[in-house]
């Protein structure tokens, strides 16, 4: 399956491939459908790699513009394991970004039994036997419900005084119930976290404001919805999220050019988008030394996209952003971004996906390489540090 190209499967399989056994891929199909006749027979999506532990001249990719249809020809120089004419580079885990943006990270795992969840009916219910619990539940942003425009709230309990607790006995049923969950369990981590049952299992502060990325989404839309939000709402495990993510990185991240980042390096879950912060997001290379003027310019689309969005509030961002019903106002708007974005990689347009990728491996190398050198700098300097003071002692 195409699995073996993207993600995390990359680096492992690949790098045995091309450093032990000095492979080298002469041709390759990348993704297409494939089914048999079988009664409820699914659909598996492959790609077809021909290689050896030679090199030839003449390379060929066969590009799916339709994964159900007929595939084309394109002669290539070099064929990398993502399929894309580029150098044989491996994009590893990283857990720092490789550029200076700011750190994404995991949201909040409640790890509680679905316990201190609450849909729209039960926080009704709820308040009506526990009014005086109000202050304790706050909105929570999980992917399916921002995705889809519903809400979902949870019992936030943090620095929530003891004798307060002690005077709403629905509150504390819950908690009672979290804790025998998480004794329940047979993970010593877990077992840890039933001396806290009040908290969620994994807290983070993301500060004021904080960009949202669902770690699943539809490859059936042209950009991974993501928005904005503030420290009122308790974003679950289900999303990543930037602490002090602006506009500039709305931008590039709903863009086109950071789509064709995803769609290569992403792993998938089925044929979805699965989003790595280690992977995709860490090692993604966001404009080199970009302008102010093209800064602000970025800003300035992905405000629109934004305004475009409010235009329909009662659509979700799962209707906004399906490929059959994405309003033509909204379209425009990240039009008008991805040229926006596109401007601060280089001043030439990129014609297909595929140049997008070529160019992203090449400021991917430079970004890594620049890194390569700063840490070897930070390496000698420490060295002769150590010997100038083992000399001093002597």
């Amino acid at each position: 399956t195409n699995s073996i190209t993207q993600g995390e499967q990359v680096g492992i399989l690949w790098n045995v491939l091309i450093n032990l056994y000095q492979i080298k891929i002469h041709f390759a199909h990348r993704t297409f459908k494939w089914s048999n006749e079988a009664k409820g027979n699914a659909a598996v999506y492959c790609v077809i790699i021909g290689f050896a532990n030679y090199d030839i001249n003449n390379k060929s990719i066969f590009e799916y513009e339709d994964i159900k249809g007929e595939a084309h020809e394109i002669k290539v120089k070099n064929i990398n394991p993502y399929l894309v004419d580029a150098k044989d580079l491996l994009i590893n885990k990283s857990s720092n970004p490789i550029c200076k943006i700011p750190k994404m990270s995991f949201g909040n795992m409640p790890l509680d039994g679905g316990k201190l969840l609450l849909s729209d009916q039960d926080k009704i219910e709820f308040l009506l036997k526990e009014p005086k619990a109000e202050k304790y539940i706050k909105p929570l942003i999980s992917a399916y419900e921002f995705l889809n425009g519903e809400k979902r709230w949870c019992l936030w309990l943090v620095n929530a005084e003891p004798s307060e607790l002690k005077q709403l006995p629905e509150v504390l049923k819950r908690v009672d119930l979290v804790k025998k969950f998480r004794f329940s369990s047979v993970r010593k981590q877990t077992l840890e976290k039933a001396n806290s049952p009040t908290l969620f299992g994994e807290i983070r502060d993301f500060g004021e404001t904080f960009i949202v990325v669902p770690r699943v989404s539809s490859e059936n839309r042209k950009y991974i919805p993501i928005g904005f939000f503030d420290k009122n709402s308790i974003v679950s495990d289900t999303c990543m999220a930037i602490p002090n993510g602006g506009l500039f990185h709305f931008g590039v991240l709903t863009s086109t050019i950071h789509m064709a980042w995803v769609k290569y390096i992403c792993g998938r879950l089925k044929s979805d988008f699965r989003y790595s912060k280690d992977i995709v997001y860490n090692n993604f290379p966001f404009p080199l030394n970009p302008t102010d003027k093209q800064i602000k310019a970025i800003e300035t689309a992905a405000q629109k996209v934004l305004d475009a969005r409010l235009e329909f509030p009662n659509s979700s961002l799962a209707d906004l952003y399906d490929s059959l019903t994405m309003p033509p106002l909204l379209v425009k708007a990240h039009n008008e971004l991805d040229k926006a974005v596109d401007l601060a990689y280089r001043p030439q347009p990129f014609t297909t996906e595929a140049k997008r990728m070529e160019f992203l491996f090449e400021l991917y190398e430079k970004y890594t390489a620049d890194l390569f050198t700063i840490e070897k700098k930070k390496k000698t300097k420490k060295i002769k540090i150590e010997n100038e003071e083992k000399n001093t002692s002597a």
